[in-house]
């Protein structure tokens, strides 16, 4: 049963704790020995926190054995992104100038899983304050994909990716501030979802608020959904945060998909993917139509908005670090500095341009989905690069974030997004299949993201790395 364990989804798994067919403790342990296996390899985690997890799991066996109400997640091992904190626990932000910091409170999504019965096996790597697409940072290192130990799984929740994809468990709390799910989900055959702008509240405060996103990784698109319910709701620390009921994301994805109406664009109208890419992700998106859903090229769907989001993104996080990027700026990654440095070179009348062009472009993406119900793209232009590649050269030119082209856009208007696992490349590489929905429209999500599981399986692909 142990081994069982490591590719067992959370509901699976979550089913079989409820019957007595396994323990609490034992599901647990289980994950610290897959992690223990891996991390020679992948390097996913930043901290590691057994002891966290085991008295959690205790917790959980105990209240199994005595018939108490369980939790949505009760047993279930999680990791959770160090760019999100855990109260007492190492939250490095993937840098040297915070190698030494402990979280003093829980962030939301933090308290939920635990209320929920989840057990936190540990951080997980990120580069450097979230701010690039691959997943290296100066204070952790390399983080490897396990389908191709020389390839990056992705950024920026790079660990997360890693250790979800290798079965160290099925469960990742990420953050997404302009693809940092999308992007290492495409990369390791994973779903990953940026939920509705605010549907997961962020505390503390992010350095960039109004882009920041928490939400999950995992094998399957249920078990997204599983993760999404028990951490999504108001929060009054988040003025963000959205207020009213958490819509029934597991029930979506048992609604038919026959009728949506769903717009396909290979490049939005100014990426520049690679062939390869476009045909595994259209094959995908064809799908929908063998489905019985209306399914319509869009060629150009908007003009590159990234300077718009390097405005807000790189302002943010380079306010926050101005006086390290001064004093100490040895300590910081030099690509990330590098960007950090231009965007606080631009006036106060630049920045708010940009504010209200970002308005515009909202309200515009706004209306395109009166017409339809979900956007398809390719979710990145290219396979996971190599190792200690910040910019893949088949995209010369970009900049650490620019270059993914297809997923910073949403961060902007903040509707749901996410990657759902398309195919594979002639090289073995896996390539993801973005699903934009409406305002709100996580539900159409995940109604699409099921259906498309269902008709082309992916979790029983498991990756040669690891």
């Amino acid at each position: 049963m142990n081994q069982e364990l490591d590719f067992m989804s959370a509901l699976d798994t979550r089913a079989a704790i409820a019957r007595k067919e396994v323990s609490p403790v034992e599901v647990v342990q289980r994950a610290l020995v897959r992690m223990e296996e891996t991390e020679p390899r992948l390097n996913a985690f930043a901290a590691r926190t057994p002891e966290l997890a085991l008295t959690a799991a205790r917790e959980a066996e105990q209240a199994v054995m005595k018939g108490a109400p369980l939790g949505i997640l009760h047993g279930l091992p999680v990791s959770v992104k160090d760019l999100i904190t855990v109260a007492g626990e190492p939250c490095s932000f993937g840098s040297r100038t915070l190698a030494d910091n402990l979280a003093q409170v829980d962030a939301p999504a933090t308290e939920r899983i635990k209320a929920a019965g989840a057990c936190i096996i540990g951080k997980t790597t990120t580069s450097e304050f979230g701010c690039k697409a691959v997943g290296d940072s100066p204070l952790t290192g390399i983080t490897r994909n396990p389908w191709d130990l020389t390839r990056t799984p992705g950024g920026s929740s790079a660990g997360a990716a890693a250790s979800v994809a290798a079965g160290v468990s099925a469960l990742a709390l990420g953050t997404d501030g302009g693809g940092s799910l999308r992007i290492p989900a495409s990369m390791t055959n994973l779903f990953g979802i940026k939920a509705q702008f605010g549907r997961v509240p962020v505390f503390p405060a992010s350095a960039t608020p109004t882009l920041a996103h928490v939400g999950p990784l995992t094998r399957t698109v249920r078990d997204s959904a599983l993760l999404l319910q028990a951490i999504a709701g108001y929060d009054p620390r988040d003025p963000f945060s959205v207020a009213g009921a958490v819509p029934d994301f597991l029930a979506a994805c048992d609604k038919p998909v026959k009728g949506m109406r769903i717009a396909w664009s290979p490049t939005l109208g100014y990426a520049k993917p690679l062939p390869e890419v476009v045909e595994i992700a259209e094959r995908a998106a064809r799908t929908f139509e063998e489905m019985g859903c209306t399914l319509e090229l869009v060629e150009n769907v908007m003009d590159d908005p990234s300077e718009l989001w390097m405005a807000e993104f790189y302002a943010g996080v380079g306010t926050r670090l101005q006086n390290v990027l001064r004093d100490q700026p040895d300590l910081i990654d030099s690509a990330v500095s590098d960007v950090l440095a231009g965007a606080l070179d631009q006036t106060l009348d630049e920045y708010y341009a940009k504010v209200f062009a970002r308005y515009d472009f909202r309200e515009k993406m706004r209306q395109f989905f009166d017409r339809y119900d979900l956007l398809l793209t390719p979710t990145i232009p290219v396979p996971a690069p190599e190792i200690g590649v910040n910019v893949p050269p088949e995209v010369a030119g970009r900049n650490i974030v620019s270059w993914v082209f297809y997923t910073y856009p949403f961060n902007l208007t903040g509707q749901p997004a996410a990657s759902a696992p398309a195919g594979m490349t002639k090289d073995g590489l896996p390539v993801g299949l973005q699903i934009v929905g409406p305002m709100h429209g996580e539900c159409a999500i995940f109604r699409a993201a099921a259906a498309l599981e269902e008709a082309r399986p992916w979790a029983g692909r498991r990756p040669r790395g690891v």
